[in-house]
């Protein structure tokens, strides 16, 4: 039997990667797990939520830290702080255990989704890779480690998209709105079902957070000192834990107006590529959902006030879009850009410690920025290739485009 399982096969290049891949995921899932994400870290954001959610359920003050300090602070709002509310119900080590695993449940479940999206099952040779990929991100490795909320937003996200593409309206509200009750990192996805005119999406994403506001708000001992303490905090650029373009320009000093400038640059550049999408890729609705929601976060997280590295786990629908035929990511500078900001490795270097300690600082701002330029100029090369050939009636694709790989196992979402 055992001679049996080693014999040599006649294996196809699918099973081959499965083979070679699904053990190195499950291997680096377990270590990630057990030896990063369990013991923790020094960066514990859990322990701000679970105290403000046990200050909440005893009806005392929630909104009282102290943000001029650069430990973790509890920025949630009234609403938010409701619905999670069931997490106080748990002495705080069973909270932050039982947290760790329905956020990496829902990282899983995401991955499992997002195949089924783009036509796959877990037979596919992808699916290892997938896996392999994500349980290897800092995004993950964070969220998990630092005890944050990312992974369940992830899942949000994914069924968000997938909801919105089989055209379950008000359902992809509901959990879009969820989100945003929380924490309104997903905000900028509202422009796609407002684009796609389905607006009763867009009208049950805003009156969920409203709702939840309006309920927490006589069972909350100080609501409103969120609007006045914390919110105001949340939208300034803060000089520590800050990938964005103005957190970079807070850190090493760089002049506002050089700031305001590379931000405006990079904003019109965004636009052109948002319109672009529209213009031309809106039919092909999951090419233009998936990507113009990665152009859309990345573009948050690079051009607003705050940006974690650990947010790029909302980039990773966009990523999946490499197995199309029209995908924008089908060249090496993007996949330069995305292991800038994807990549847990560290760049401190021992003999170096200036250079390295830059290049750790600065490589996921330069990576979702270089992702964002990637984007504008594949799509700008295409529509002036298009109109030089006068071609634009019939889309800007190239004529001879390499066909989605891997091929597919499955249908992908009808929309």
């Amino acid at each position: 039997m055992i001679r049996g399982f080693f014999a040599p096969k006649a294996l196809t290049t699918a099973q081959l990667v499965n083979v070679v891949m699904w053990p190195l995921a499950i291997i680096t899932a377990v270590d990630m797990v057990f030896y990063k994400a369990i013991p923790g870290h020094h960066t514990n954001d859990f322990k701000p939520v679970y105290t403000a959610i046990t200050a909440f359920l005893r009806h005392e003050p929630v909104y009282t830290a102290n943000l001029s300090s650069v430990d973790p602070h509890y920025l949630y709002p009234p609403g938010g702080t409701l619905l999670l509310a069931p997490i106080g119900l748990l002495d705080e080590s069973t909270g932050r255990t039982v947290f760790l695993f329905l956020n990496l449940a829902a990282s899983i479940l995401a991955i499992h989704l997002l195949l089924r999206m783009f036509g796959y099952t877990w037979r596919s040779p992808l699916a290892p890779v997938a896996y392999f990929a994500l349980f290897l991100s800092e995004a993950l490795v964070n969220t998990l480690t630092f005890g944050n909320v990312n992974g369940l937003f992830f899942l949000a996200e994914v069924g968000f998209l997938a909801l919105l593409l089989r055209r379950r309206d008000i359902t992809a509200g509901v959990v879009l709105g969820l989100t945003i009750a929380i924490k309104p990192i997903l905000v900028p996805l509202l422009l796609l079902p407002a684009v796609r005119k389905q607006w009763s999406t867009v009208a049950a994403a805003v009156a969920l957070p409203v709702c939840a506001t309006v309920i927490a708000w006589p069972l909350a001992a100080d609501p409103g000192h969120y609007f006045v303490h914390n919110l105001p905090y949340s939208l300034a650029v803060r000089d520590y834990f800050n990938s964005s373009i103005s957190g970079f320009g807070v850190y090493y000093d760089v002049s506002p107006i050089a700031t305001l400038l590379v931000r405006g640059l990079l904003a019109i550049a965004v636009a052109v590529s948002l319109w672009l999408l529209w213009r031309y890729y809106r039919h092909q609705q999951l090419f233009f959902v998936t990507t113009t929601a990665g152009v859309l976060l990345t573009a948050e997280f690079a051009l607003s006030s705050l940006g974690q590295q650990y947010y790029s786990m909302f980039v990773f629908p966009f990523l999946f879009t490499i197995v199309l035929k029209n995908s924008v990511l089908r060249n090496w500078p993007a996949w330069l850009a995305i292991f800038a900001f994807y990549s847990y490795d560290t760049w401190l270097l021992f003999r170096f410690p200036a250079f390295g300690r830059n290049l750790e600082y600065t490589r996921t701002t330069v990576g979702w920025t270089l992702l964002l330029i990637v984007v504008w100029c594949v799509l700008v090369d295409r529509y002036l290739a298009a109109r030089r050939e006068g071609g634009l009636t019939r889309g800007i694709d190239p004529i001879h485009l390499a066909p989605d790989f891997p091929l597919r196992d499955r249908n992908p979402v009808r929309t």
